[in-house]
C-alpha cells in the first residue's frame, strides 16, 4: 500500500480492506513503519521500537476484532506489555520490563491492533508537554515545530496527526488525552472512570484520576476501540458503567438526537483564556445551534480552584514518592539528582513532607468535585467548554526544568477546564473544530454525565459530520 493512501484512511477503513483481502496486516505494518521512521526524524515521537518482531507478528497474524490487524502504538506510560519495555519518560525507570501483559494490552490485541513501538511522554506522564530528557529529544507539534504537541500522550497525538497510525493508545490523568488532541487537531476522548480496567498490576491511577483510552482521527475509530477495550475486569475497584447501546451504535446518524447543551465560558480562579480559544468555543456553539440543539449559558458554581490544584498536586507528589521508593527498594540503588528531572525531583522532596491526612483530604476534594459537577449539570445533557485556555504552548514553557509547584500552577492556568473532569470521573472529549490563521488547531471540549459516554460520542460524531473539523489533513512529503 502506498503511504499517501494509508494516511488518508482511518482504522475501520483499513480493517475493511483487510476483510476484503485487498491488503494484509504485513503490508499495513510495512507502510506504517516506513512512515514512522521518516516522520520520527522530524517530530521525535517514537521509542522502544520493535520493528522486526512486529513485522514477523503481522506476517503470521490471525485477523480478529473490529480492527483485524492494523498497526498500533502503545504509550510509554508504563502500561504493562511483555513485548515492550518502558521508560515512563524517566531515567530512573529506564527500560523497565514486565512479566505480564496488562488487561488493556490484551484487549488491544483482541481488538485487532498490532503494536510495534511506544510513543514518548513527559517524565512519569506529569506534564502537558512531551519533553522528557531520557529520550534525548523533544517531541514537536507537526503544525508548528516550535510548539509542544501537548502531553502526556504527546507522542501518540503526533503519530495520529501525521498519519503514522490511525489510532494510538493514550491515557488521561489531568487532560493527557484531550490536551495533545487539542494541540494536534485530532479527536481525544476520555471515558468515564471504570470503563477501561487497569489491572492486573494495579487497580487505579492517581487516586482515581487516571483513565486509559485512545486518540484517533475519526470518532468512529474511537467508538469501535472503546467497544473493544471497555468493560469491567474482575477485581477492579470501580464498576464499569453499563451502557444501553454500543458506542458504535451511538455514533450512527440514526442515533443523533436533540440535546440541551450548557456552555461554560468563565474560568475558575480568574484564569484568562486566549481570544482564539473563545472564538473556537463560539464556533462550536454555533455549529450545535445549526444542528438544532438547545444552547443555554451557565454561570459557574462557587468553587475553590486553588484548593483543587493543591489536591491534584498532592496526589501527584504522593504518587512520585510511592513510585520512586518502590523502584529504589527493588533496585537497591540510592537516588541522585540526575535520576529525575527538576520538577519530579522537587515533587519527590515535597511529597515526602505530606501526611496521610493530606492525601485523604485531596481524595475528598476530588469526590466533592464529582458532586459539584453532577448537581451543576442536572438541567443539561452536555456541558461545553474551551479545551485549553491557551494556544499550544511553546516548547520549554511547561517543561520539567522548574520547581514542581511552579509547574503545577502553570498547568492549572493552561488546562483549567480539563483536570477537574478527571476528579469527577466524567466522560469528555476534545473536538478539533477550529484553526487559527497561522494553521494552529484550537479545540472545544464537551463533557457528559458520568456513565453517559455514548452521549459524548454521539454529539462528537454529529459535529464531525458537519465537516467543520478536518479529521485528517496533515500532508507531509515522504
Amino acid at each position: 500500500m502506498k503511504t499517501a493512501e494509508f494516511k488518508k484512511l482511518d482504522g475501520l477503513d483499513l480493517s475493511n480492506l483487510l476483510a476484503q483481502r485487498q491488503t494484509t496486516p504485513y503490508e499495513l505494518m510495512q507502510t506504517s513503519i516506513e512512515l514512522a521512521t521518516k516522520l520520527d526524524q522530524e517530530f521525535d515521537f517514537l521509542c522502544h521500537e520493535q520493528f522486526d518482531e512486529s513485522l514477523a507478528l503481522a506476517q503470521n497474524w490471525e485477523e480478529r476484532g473490529a480492527f483485524r490487524g492494523i498497526p498500533f502504538l502503545l504509550k510509554d506510560s508504563g502500561l504493562a506489555s511483555r513485548r515492550f519495555p518502558s521508560h515512563v519518560g524517566s531515567a530512573l525507570f529506564k527500560d523497565s520490563k514486565y512479566a505480564v501483559d496488562s488487561f488493556l494490552a490484551e484487549r488491544f490485541e483482541k481488538a485487532g491492533f498490532i503494536a510495534y513501538a511506544r510513543t514518548t511522554v513527559p517524565e512519569l506522564c506529569m506534564a502537558p508537554t512531551t519533553e522528557a530528557t531520557v529520550y534525548g529529544k523533544v517531541t514537536k507539534n507537526p503544525w508548528d515545530v516550535t510548539r509542544s504537541p501537548g502531553g502526556s500522550s504527546g507522542g501518540a497525538a503526533v503519530a495520529v496527526a501525521t498519519g503514522v497510525v490511525p489510532v494510538a493508545h493514550g491515557s488521561d490523568g489531568g487532560g493527557s488525552i484531550r490536551i495533545p488532541a487539542a494541540c494536534c487537531g485530532i479527536y481525544g476522548f476520555k471515558a468515564s472512570r471504570g470503563v477501561v480496567p487497569m489491572g492486573p498490576l494495579r487497580g487505579e491511577g492517581w487516586g482515581g484520576l487516571a483513565v486509559d483510552g485512545v486518540l484517533s482521527r475519526t470518532v468512529r475509530d474511537t467508538a469501535a476501540a472503546m467497544d473493544a477495550i471497555g468493560g469491567y475486569a474482575p477485581g477492579s475497584p470501580y464498576a464499569a458503567p453499563v451502557f444501553e447501546r454500543s458506542f458504535m451504535d451511538a455514533v450512527q446518524p440514526k442515533a443523533f438526537r436533540k440535546l440541551r447543551i450548557g456552555v461554560w465560558r468563565e474560568t475558575f480562579g480568574g484564569v484568562t483564556t486566549d481570544p482564539e480559544v473563545s472564538a473556537a468555543l463560539e464556533k462550536t456553539v454555533q455549529i450545535c445551534k445549526d444542528l438544532g440543539h438547545e444552547i443555554v449559558d451557565l454561570n459557574i458554581p462557587e468553587f475553590d480552584y486553588q484548593s483543587y490544584i493543591k489536591a491534584h498536586t498532592n496526589v501527584l507528589a504522593g504518587n512520585i514518592v510511592n513510585s520512586v521508593e518502590a523502584k529504589l527498594q527493588a533496585s537497591g540503588q540510592t537516588l541522585s539528582t540526575s535520576d529525575l528531572e527538576r520538577a519530579i525531583y522537587t515533587g519527590y522532596e515535597y511529597g515526602k513532607t505530606l501526611s496521610a491526612r493530606d492525601y485523604i483530604e485531596a481524595v475528598n476534594t476530588f469526590h466533592a468535585v464529582g458532586r459539584l459537577m453532577s448537581g451543576w449539570m442536572q438541567s443539561i445533557d452536555i456541558l461545553m467548554t474551551p479545551a485549553l485556555c491557551k494556544l499550544p504552548a511553546k516548547l520549554g514553557e511547561l517543561s520539567m526544568d522548574r520547581d514542581f509547584w511552579d509547574l503545577r500552577k502553570r498547568v492549572g492556568n493552561y488546562s483549567c477546564f480539563m483536570a477537574i473532569i478527571n476528579a469527577s470521573g466524567q466522560p469528555a472529549a476534545a473536538l478539533p473544530t477550529y484553526w487559527t490563521g497561522e494553521g494552529l488547531p484550537v479545540a472545544t471540549q464537551i463533557i457528559g454525565h458520568f456513565g453517559q459516554d455514548d452521549v459524548v460520542l454521539q454529539l462528537s460524531a454529529e459535529i464531525e459530520s458537519t465537516k467543520h473539523w478536518r479529521p485528517f489533513h496533515y500532508e507531509y512529503q515522504v
